[in-house]
């Protein structure tokens, strides 16, 4: 029987909370502490539980020595908190973006070297069961050749988020996604990005992709829209798959002109309505496939699911985009850049 792995949690913010409570759900792991700098939600979190709670989280790494850590604090302390987890031999399991800049999520990584410890990010989508399920149907290429993918994620203004803007904070998860699903490098960025709501950052972003394959990506992202929307679709030569990753539905929309039978109509068919699929998909808890594929990795089960070096290209994508909006033009992506975007495939 394999030993029952001690877990903390860093950050008891709204995310941080769900953490804690997945982590006292899985089976092999024990959740001894939770740190937070608020005195107050420690003990609403620890209250009549046999839970640890800390306002110093390397306290809590020293006292309580766990194998495996949450990182769910504002982005800008991921470094400091991952850091010092892995120097004490902890494996992190850091909340997208992997951190506020490319310099910082390379200085995580290199201390993840450095230490040998089991590193991830916490790109939840790519452990939707909607996206695993359209990630599969587009390997037996039901769709021939990919044309456009595009994302949308709005809402409400979160107002909790001061360190960083949507573009880090938000667009880190479909710039994750839309790489993950082509599989190719982005080549070339443009975005727009507007200051609407928000006190100190761009609330707003939309942004263009083209990968090294021509297809194009688009993504419009803002706290500025009063209903929240998390949809994905891939349109390609034989129809169109959306996802919604909040009812975790895949749905297929069939181009009924595609794979004409003869040469003449070839030369007249476009595109028109035909039969709309919706998948039956098992649906689960992406944070819990997340968790525990994140224990398997702890064990030596099998790899992360979301490397490192995917978070940080996420980041320097992200990056290049607030460099396109501030300067009003489209920005090649540099040799070093391609060449570090080749995603790793979740398994």
């Amino acid at each position: 029987m394999s030993e029952t792995l001690r877990a903390a949690v860093v950050g008891l913010g709204s995310m941080g909370r769900h953490h804690t409570r997945v982590w006292g759900e899985i089976e092999g792991v024990e959740l001894v502490g939770v740190s937070d700098a608020d005195d107050e939600t420690v003990g609403s979190i620890t209250r009549g539980r046999s839970l640890r709670g800390f306002l110093n989280y390397e306290a809590m790494f020293d006292e309580l020595k766990p194998k495996l850590v949450s990182v769910v604090v504002p982005t800008n302390f991921h470094e400091e908190v991952a850091i010092a987890a892995m120097e004490r031999g902890i494996a992190v399991l850091i909340e997208k973006p992997l951190g506020p800049d490319t310099a910082s999520a390379r200085r995580i990584i290199e201390c993840a070297e450095r230490t040998g410890v089991v590193a991830t990010v916490g790109h939840i989508e790519r452990f939707n069961p909607a996206v695993l399920e359209l990630e599969r149907r587009l390997k037996s290429a039901p769709l021939g050749r990919i044309f456009q993918i595009k994302s949308r994620r709005t809402g409400p203004m979160a107002a909790r988020i001061r360190d960083v803007g949507v573009t880090i904070d938000l667009a880190t998860h479909d710039i994750d996604i839309i790489r993950q699903v082509v599989g190719e490098p982005i080549i070339r960025v443009y975005a727009e990005t507007a200051q609407r709501i928000h006190s100190l950052r761009e609330d707003l972003f939309t942004g263009l992709f083209r990968f090294a394959n021509d297809v194009v990506g688009l993504l419009d992202i803002n706290w500025l829209t009063p209903t929240k929307i998390r949809e994905l679709s891939v349109a390609g030569e034989r129809g169109m798959f959306v996802v919604d990753y909040l009812t975790q539905d895949l749905t297929f929309y069939e181009n009924s002109s595609a794979d004409p039978q003869f040469d003449a109509l070839a030369k007249v068919a476009g595109v028109s309505e035909g039969n709309m699929v919706r998948y039956a998909i098992n649906r689960v808890e992406p944070l819990r496939a997340e968790i525990e594929c994140f224990v398997a990795a702890v064990r030596g089960e099998r790899p992360v699911g979301v490397s490192l070096a995917d978070g940080l290209a996420a980041v320097r994508m992200a990056e290049l985009a607030l460099e396109s909006a501030a300067k009003g033009q489209a920005i090649d992506v540099g040799e070093a850049d391609l060449a570090a975007q080749i995603p790793a495939k979740a398994d």
